[in-house]
């Protein structure tokens, strides 16, 4: 696998573009991480990777969606985003998650983050916009690597995603970045229809097009229509996850996993500080399906100072690690209830429904299975995640597993 992927690097990918992502998202977001370890250690706190979610319109209606994507358009502000990038950057972060909605009707998106040339943005799409004359763009700018949403085939896209032709468009989306050489990933959100691209041919198929990476969410019922009947169950949350590792060890393609660390323990990416999330208000979440907040990036105070002095988002992250290893919102919708009562915390959304869709929602299970860990077999992963993805200490000091519920009874 190593020696075929090498052969990828070499004679497939960009090298100008690889040197990019190396030096941006590599050794900086290394970088950050150990300056986030030290002020760890220090008591302060400023999250080494930051969500940011452009704008909430969006051209489809998915399934189980939880941005409003179908209020008034609502967008970060050019001046705004490079006040929140000047500030995270001067803190040492260097990697960016762009969201929406559709972030790609942003107008002002690839202006701004072509400003950022010593940064990393990973820009997380449905393809829909991505012309020719786009792509040529992002391989210009260097700095970007859009992550394309596809939900199933043709039939499942469609009933999926709310639209006509979804499938058709993602796809030309997709072959107008890999045309151009893009380092491109593929994503998929896995719920009870579209597992079969769970599959070695369908990883076989993106190598063949010259994808450089996937990434396999599981499907999280959140939001005004939540669709609990997509979850995955515990054991089919297991398969994918024994999918994962069984690939990594096997296929030349680069497969992300954004809830274990390499030993195989669940984690929450919030609840361990290594992330939090900014709404297209401006308001910082603990994470994109947690719409609920106390801070915003318009606060007259530096962003340092705001995600430091945060209580909320303090008592969220010892809150979420110490009842669970998994997803709390999923597990113990109850407990975020009790916390944004506690701090007087407002719903962050323009339908301005959550508390009450917190109030009605069923526990589920998530990633968090203590009956069952899977190490990663392969030695690269393992490397990669002791060195830049972990829990940073956040379960041993917190996590009690006698506070621990599970879902299924």
């Amino acid at each position: 696998m190593y020696l075929r992927f090498t052969k990828r690097v070499l004679f497939e990918f960009d090298k100008r573009l690889l040197w990019k992502l190396a030096w941006n998202a590599g050794f900086k977001g290394v970088r950050s991480i150990r300056k986030h370890k030290k002020r760890l250690k220090r008591g302060e706190f400023f999250p080494p990777f930051l969500y940011i979610s452009v704008t909430n319109s969006c051209n489809l209606r998915c399934q189980g969606c939880w941005a409003d994507v179908t209020a008034k358009q609502a967008k970060i502000d050019a001046d705004a985003m490079r006040r929140m990038l000047n500030e995270a950057r001067a803190m040492g972060n260097s990697f960016f998650g762009i969201l929406g909605g559709e972030p790609l009707m942003h107008g002002d998106l690839l202006p701004v983050l072509a400003e950022y040339p010593d940064c990393y943005f990973q820009i997380f799409t449905n393809g829909h916009f991505i012309t020719e004359q786009m792509a040529g763009e992002m391989r210009r700018m260097g700095n970007v690597t859009p992550l394309i949403s596809v939900e199933g085939n043709e039939i499942v896209s469609d009933d999926r995603r709310g639209g006509n032709q979804v499938w058709d468009r993602t796809i030309r989306g997709l072959e107008n970045c890999l045309k151009h050489k893009l380092l491109t990933g593929v994503c998929t959100s896995l719920c009870q229809t579209n597992l079969d691209l769970l599959s070695e041919a369908w990883l076989d198929r993106l190598i063949q097009m010259g994808v450089t990476y996937a990434w396999f969410h599981i499907y999280r019922p959140s939001g005004p229509m939540p669709r609990p009947d997509l979850a995955l169950t515990l054991d089919q949350q297991r398969e994918a996850r024994q999918f994962v590792v069984e690939m990594r060890a096997k296929k030349p393609i680069i497969i992300v996993d954004a809830y274990h660390d390499g030993l195989g323990g669940a984690l929450c990416p919030a609840a361990t500080g290594f992330t939090h999330h900014v709404s297209p208000w401006g308001d910082i979440e603990p994470c994109p399906v947690i719409q609920i907040a106390k801070d915003s990036i318009h606060d007259e105070r530096p962003l340092r100072q705001v995600l430091n002095d945060s209580e909320f988002l303090r008592d969220f992250r010892e809150l979420a690690a110490t009842y669970t290893r998994g997803c709390i919102l999923l597990e113990r919708p109850d407990l975020l209830l009790e916390l944004a009562e506690r701090h007087q915390a407002h719903d962050s959304t323009a339908r301005q429904t959550v508390f009450g869709e917190l109030q009605s929602m069923q526990a589920h299970t998530s990633q968090y299975n203590p009956d069952v860990t899977i190490p990663e077999k392969s030695w690269a992963y393992r490397w990669a995640k002791r060195l830049w993805f972990n829990d940073y200490g956040a379960y041993s000091r917190h996590f009690r597993p006698e506070n621990w519920k599970d879902p299924r009874k």
